[in-house]
């Protein structure tokens, strides 16, 4: 693996790429440190730390490790780039939904590009609304319930004007890097930006660890067993999802020949590979969104009633665990049926010849393929669920510190996962264009002969 390394900044092309990307990510980094005006960071820093230590890793916490430390820093990039990927979501969705959009999604090309320019102008909304929601909850920090000092240092409208602008231009170079990233870069660049700004917590969480085994007043309360217990489990973890995210099931495809001319096209045997975790990191991420609501809204409400509704639904309580758990095996389903199509892939495999060996075409094909991904679906939900729970699990019940026990599962170890291995598969294919080996064999030059 290491000589795959090596030999990727041998080939000219490949080097510029990853040098170009490794730029790139520079430029996002320092968007995360740039303050926005108007903000007092120290009280912002207090401000995210009274929210974390309530809610043990409440949302807005999970926003700032996805941000790369920037709405903790109060930064230019507090947004993140998180806006572009609600967009994407919703048009992905929508396309499911709307005729004209899925007419534009098979037009190829053109009409990828129409839908990319849609997400584009939705990106700019949403970074509208969130700024105009960040600016307001930063001047009154006790709507959630936080008792901090004030953290803005100017006038109303004037702050949140400033606030939106600014978020708004950080959230949308940053979209742009992104694409630039995927267009001449390595890797796809949005998911990249994620990936580092996720990374980019790491220095943070080793600290904490550290922490977690220096003695305090003469007693510690982890020990050296405890440290191979964790080095243990984040080595299975990983193992897990790499696991789970390459598995499919193949399902054998056969074409029939065709005579056209005098050329003879088809008759081979291929495969279609349906993947066991269709829905990649989608459920959580919805799951997520809804449940961060109610406690809040229910907190709100001047009744013992609610209040205590409230305090059973915050993170980390078995009732949240267990709502966190069913919504994301019905989310799981819920993404499969809206973008997985067995009727269209049935009625594409007739029109090309092709047939499943002892299924009929047609309808029979998709009944089939239904059925199949159904079975495979319910694997990768109840993975989902396992990982999804580990880092509460850890920070409620074993008394870790949530910044660390967030790189043990849930959002951020799928994402982080999924990005290298999509990453490291096309530098592989680069190595392999240019008869060098990949990361599974030795780094060599290849014979040309």
């Amino acid at each position: 693996m290491l000589s795959a390394f090596s030999n990727s900044f041998k080939i000219p092309e490949l080097r510029q790429r990853i040098l170009f990307t490794f730029g790139l990510i520079f430029v996002c980094r320092l968007i995360a440190m740039v303050p926005t005006p108007g903000v007092d960071a120290v009280a912002l820093r207090n401000f995210i730390a009274s929210l974390q230590s309530q809610a043990g890793g409440s949302f807005l916490g999970l926003f700032d490790m996805f941000s790369g430390g920037a709405f903790q820093n109060a930064a230019v990039g507090a947004l993140g780039i998180m806006p572009y990927i609600s967009a994407s979501i919703i048009l992905q969705l929508m396309t499911a939904v709307v005729p004209a959009l899925e007419r534009l999604a098979r037009e190829g090309d053109t009409g990828r590009q129409k839908i990319t320019q849609y997400t584009r102008y939705l990106t700019l909304v949403l970074c509208v609304i969130q700024g105009y929601a960040m600016a307001a909850t930063l001047q009154n920090p006790a709507a959630l319930g936080i008792n901090e000092q004030i953290v803005v240092m100017s006038g109303v409208w004037g702050f949140r004007i400033l606030t939106i602008i600014t978020m708004t231009t950080g959230t949308m170079l940053m979209m742009w890097l992104g694409e630039q990233m995927t267009d001449r870069g390595i890797g796809n660049g949005i998911s990249l930006i994620i990936t580092v700004n996720i990374i980019s917590r790491l220095p943070d969480a080793v600290r904490a660890t550290v922490n977690m085994f220096i003695p305090v007043d003469g007693i510690a309360r982890f020990n050296i067993f405890h440290l191979v217990g964790l080095l243990v489990m984040i080595f299975l973890v990983i193992a897990g999802v790499i696991a789970v995210t390459q598995a499919q099931r193949k399902i054998p495809v056969q074409y029939a020949k065709r005579v056209v001319g005098r050329k003879v096209y088809g008759g081979q045997s291929t495969y279609m590979p349906l993947r066991v975790n269709y829905s990649g990191v989608m459920p959580i991420i919805f799951a997520q969104a809804i449940l961060m609501f109610p406690s809040r809204i229910l907190g709100m409400i001047p009744h013992p009633a609610f209040k205590s509704i409230a305090a059973a639904l915050n993170y980390g309580t078995w009732i949240y665990n267990l709502l966190y758990a069913l919504m994301i095996l019905f989310f799981s389903y819920f993404w499969v049926a809206t973008q997985f199509n067995p009727i269209q892939i049935a009625d594409d495999l007739k029109k090309y010849g092709g047939y499943v060996p002892g299924i009929r075409p047609g309808r029979p094909t998709a009944e089939f393929l239904d059925r199949t991904m159904t079975r495979i679906t319910l694997a990768g939900a109840v993975f989902l669920t396992v990982i999804a729970v580990i880092p509460s699990i850890l920070a409620q019940y074993f008394g870790i510190p949530f910044i660390v026990a967030s790189f043990f599962g849930g959002t951020s170890m799928l994402i982080m996962v999924g990005v290298m291995l999509d990453t490291m598969r096309q530098i592989e294919s680069h190595l392999l264009m240019r008869h060098y080996d990949g990361f599974l064999k030795k780094g060599k030059l290849r014979s040309r002969r």
